[in-house]
């Protein structure tokens, strides 16, 4: 796969004509099931330094990005190290365990060749570090995405609209026209406030249905009919 600046466009070929133009996937706790990836070790981590963790703080750390998780972290515990050293740290542990494999969520695979079939193009758009994308995406599959954009290729992330801003644009597509499905609601908020429709499976943290978004249990329950259902009622 090759990684597309900010600025170019990766020219859309697919779609629906004048209805869905493309799909915007996050990846942890919405593709590959690696929140808990993720809680062990901040968990872990910080357990050695002498904090224990508990459910409200993963509550409040589920679907990143880092600096926000630190940030919370730090404030609660504390905790003496810097967020460079913390990041690097956690970041370590969480490639560890990948190496045992990467995990996916219930009805990913079918929906990523759903899309594959009917051409819809697919990005990933994560807060994840590029090189941490890059190690999930071996066990994913580059060929299921036009392009993947990581957390510390913009500027702002997630929860802030910038990542999905930036995929729209590099589709050169419309934001109403590609619908975003995350996990958290980190996530939600980006999709939202980038103008996309917004499909939510909740993992961790609890998501309310409301305006521009769509609650679902699974993404087993998601199929092409309901991708373009969430752009029409927008179009």
């Amino acid at each position: 796969m090759t990684t597309i600046s900010t600025a170019t466009t990766q020219r859309l070929d697919h779609g629906d004509g004048d209805g869905l133009q493309a799909v915007l996937l996050d990846m942890d706790g919405t593709l590959v099931d690696t929140e808990d990836f993720w809680w062990q070790s901040e968990a872990s981590l910080f357990a050695e330094l002498g904090y224990e963790l508990n459910e409200a703080d993963r509550a409040h750390v589920v679907g990143g990005p880092m600096s926000r998780v630190l940030d919370y972290l730090i404030a609660t515990t504390g905790v003496g190290l810097g967020k460079a050293e913390l990041t690097g740290l956690i970041n370590q542990r969480f490639v560890d365990l990948l190496a045992g494999g990467v995990p996916l969520m219930p009805g990913a695979e079918r929906l990523l060749n759903t899309l594959a079939a009917h051409g819809i193009p697919a990005a990933l758009v994560s807060a994840s570090h590029r090189h941490v994308i890059d190690i999930v995406l071996d066990g994913l599959g580059r060929h299921h995405f036009a392009f993947s954009l990581a957390g510390d290729e913009v500027a702002r992330t997630k929860p802030h609209p910038d990542p999905y801003l930036a995929a729209v644009a590099r589709f050169g597509a419309e934001p109403g026209r590609c619908v975003v499905v995350e996990d958290a609601p980190t996530g939600v908020q980006a999709g939202l406030a980038a103008g996309c429709p917004v499909i939510a499976v909740p993992s961790v943290a609890p998501i309310e249905p409301g305006p521009g978004r769509t609650v679902l249990r699974s993404l087993e329950q998601l199929d092409l009919e309901l991708l373009r259902a969430v752009v029409a009622a927008r179009v």
